[in-house]
């Protein structure tokens, strides 16, 4: 089949791959200069240990906290809430017990199967190289609160996920420069990237090598006529004709799945990051630091902190003095770092759905038009089998689980 692909970041990426080893001709859509999407500037990690939704306990337990410091872990700009407040009404039914509980059943049945299909991804195209199985570290600054967390661990161990609880010697034993901790886990079968941007780089170069074309433009719309699917982009290529198409251009799909009759609930949450040197954290693995709403990873270009949420659309300007205000709450836990140092920073729009669950399945108004956007925190987490499950939709073949809490149609 002739499959075009609106968005060629890291889901639309693995898919077009996915696509390609069953013979089909693919052409991705992309404008060449979406300097905000979150393939390039993420922190790395494949966290397919993560079972809980953001409308959980945790969250709520720090959102009066969080919400009361404007510079904090997440805002809402008050120019945007009015825009927000459908997303929030349905991020407030996503926090019920049973809905959370069906969240956290749907996220740990695709997380399971994560971290096999990226290694499957990876080994196919010669790209081991680019895995870091060094575990991921939780920590917290007030022992008090990692009780409060012990419920989440013991689910995780629960399904099978390896949890190791540490206290302030063995943590200082795993990472030296730490300090102001008093409890951590580390689920030493979770693991990060070299770098997202440079794994996004070599995953587009051997899509084109294996036969894959990229059209440079915005795609404006997505329209089923007669026996095909057109694209009409602002590019110099206006218009791409194919059998099958997939959507999954992040914060951008929104209008396009409107267009197809599906009023997505999908918002960004406004993400910062700084990346500065190679070694300037001076840890070993990646960290969550908890309650905090940031976290570190060591990556093989720099050192990147970054987190925090804002709600504030695409259209707001970013407000580094967030990035600074993370900066300086991270110098807690490594009070070597100087932040004077230069380092690049970054703001990009993470496409979020209020039950922290992917859109994954057919349009409305046709079926040869396929979604996978939405993914929040797990894009690059869960960008691999995302491609197998957009295979099998587009083939009509069985899906590899349970597709009915992914659908475009659930809301």
């Amino acid at each position: 089949m002739r499959v075009a692909i609106v968005g060629a970041g890291i889901v639309g990426l693995n898919a077009a791959h996915a696509l390609l080893d069953k013979g089909h001709q693919v052409t991705l859509v992309e404008p060449g200069n979406n300097s905000q999407r979150p393939t390039d500037g993420n922190a790395g990690w494949i966290a397919h240990t993560d079972i809980m939704p953001l409308a959980s306990p945790k969250a709520w337990r720090n959102l009066p906290r969080w919400i009361m410091d404007p510079l904090g872990p997440l805002t809402i700009r008050p120019a945007y809430l009015p825009a927000l407040a459908p997303w929030l009404a349905r991020f407030v039914l996503a926090s019920s017990p049973g809905r959370i509980k069906s969240s956290i059943a749907a996220i740990r049945a695709i997380n399971e199967q994560a971290l096999p299909a990226w290694k499957e991804r990876l080994s196919a195209l010669g790209l081991e190289g680019h895995l870091r199985e060094k575990g991921i570290l939780s920590v917290w600054r007030d022992r008090n609160h990692f009780l409060s967390a012990e419920d989440v661990i013991a689910r995780q161990k629960s399904f099978g996920i390896p949890a190791e609880v540490l206290d302030p010697r063995e943590l200082a034993e795993l990472e030296p420069a730490l300090r102001s901790v008093e409890a951590g886990v580390l689920y030493p079968d979770a693991c990060h990237v070299s770098d997202p941007a440079i794994l996004a780089a070599d995953l587009l170069r051997l899509a084109l090598e294996r036969g894959a074309v990229r059209v440079d433009g915005k795609a404006l719309a997505v329209q089923p006529q007669g026996d095909a699917v057109h694209i009409h982009t602002d590019g110099a290529v206006a218009n791409v004709v194919a059998d099958r198409v997939l959507i999954s251009a992040g914060i951008w799909s929104r209008a396009l799945a409107g267009q197809l009759g599906d009023n997505i609930p999908l918002d960004t949450e406004r993400g910062y990051n700084a990346t500065y040197a190679k070694g300037a954290f001076g840890l070993n693995r990646p960290i969550m630091f908890e309650g905090e709403g940031f976290v570190a990873s060591p990556l093989d270009t720099g050192d990147r902190v970054g987190g925090a949420v804002e709600f504030a659309g695409t259209q707001a300007p970013p407000n580094h003095e967030r990035t600074s205000a993370m900066i300086t709450r991270l110098k807690r836990f490594l009070p070597h770092l100087d932040e004077k140092q230069p380092a690049k920073r970054w703001m990009g729009f993470r496409p979020s759905i209020p039950d922290s669950l992917p859109v994954i399945g057919q349009a409305r108004r046709d079926r040869r038009i396929v979604y996978a956007f939405g993914h929040g925190h797990y894009g690059l987490t869960q960008a691999a089998i995302t491609s197998r499950l957009v295979a099998e939709l587009m083939e009509d073949r069985p899906a590899s689980l349970d597709m009915n809490p992914f659908s475009a149609q659930r809301f």
